[in-house]
């Protein structure tokens, strides 16, 4: 469980940031082959676009600016589901374990950032 601040459960910035550092740590596990290699940097660059664009979503000028930049941070969540998806771990079940969670962890941003979409429209 997160730590509880300003009343939240957790800020959305915080979450999608360790999303990000999540993701790094994970591929730098992963066993070195050339789709590893490849699925692992769009998963890198993908991941911490959530964040990216989340925080350019806060900082936005308009009611649509603020929610085209919150579809683009569902669209690399979903992304980055799917690089997940690609990645071999080889079997290993501590790979294994991680990877469900980030599954989950992408699954679950996506869901927020719908439901924010939804509220905003």
């Amino acid at each position: 469980m997160r730590e509880i601040r300003n009343s939240k459960l957790y800020d959305l910035e915080d979450r999608t940031l360790q999303f990000a550092k999540d993701n790094r740590s994970f591929v730098k596990q992963l066993p070195k082959t050339i789709g590893n290699i490849e699925d692992g940097k769009q998963l890198v660059r993908s991941s911490g676009s959530v964040g990216a664009n989340y925080i350019e979503a806060n900082e936005s000028f308009s009611k649509k600016d603020f929610v085209l930049r919150t579809k683009i941070c569902r669209k690399e969540a979903k992304e980055s589901r799917y690089w997940l998806n690609l990645v071999d771990t080889s079997g290993d079940t501590k790979l294994e374990k991680e990877w469900k969670r980030l599954i989950q962890e992408a699954t679950e941003l996506m869901n927020i950032f719908g439901s924010i979409i939804r509220k905003s429209e």
